[in-house]
């Protein structure tokens, strides 16, 4: 339990940070999720403009910390493979 008043404030803070990252992780999540639905559902062209709005995205969070860049970099790698795949 935070004792002093820098401590107590730290706390908030720090509760803050979590409910807006684990919201921002949520919404990265999903956009990857919608590029591996379209992927699933064998259509090139929703799963191309799915990629495409999800790189900025995973980009984003990213940028913000939110995830490592190795991580968001091996996450577009992965998807611009299967949906090049589907091409062939």
């Amino acid at each position: 339990m935070a004792n002093s008043k820098q401590a107590r404030k730290r706390a908030r803070q720090a509760e803050t940070r979590r409910v807006l990252k684990s919201s921002q992780r949520s919404m990265v999540r999903t956009y990857i999720k919608r590029v591996n639905a379209a992927i699933e559902s064998n259509d090139f062209d929703s799963a191309t403009a799915a990629l495409t709005t999800a790189i900025p995205v995973i980009d984003r969070m990213a940028a913000k910390g939110i995830m490592h860049k190795n991580k968001a970099d091996r996450h577009k790698s992965r998807l611009n493979a299967r949906v090049a795949a589907l091409r062939a």
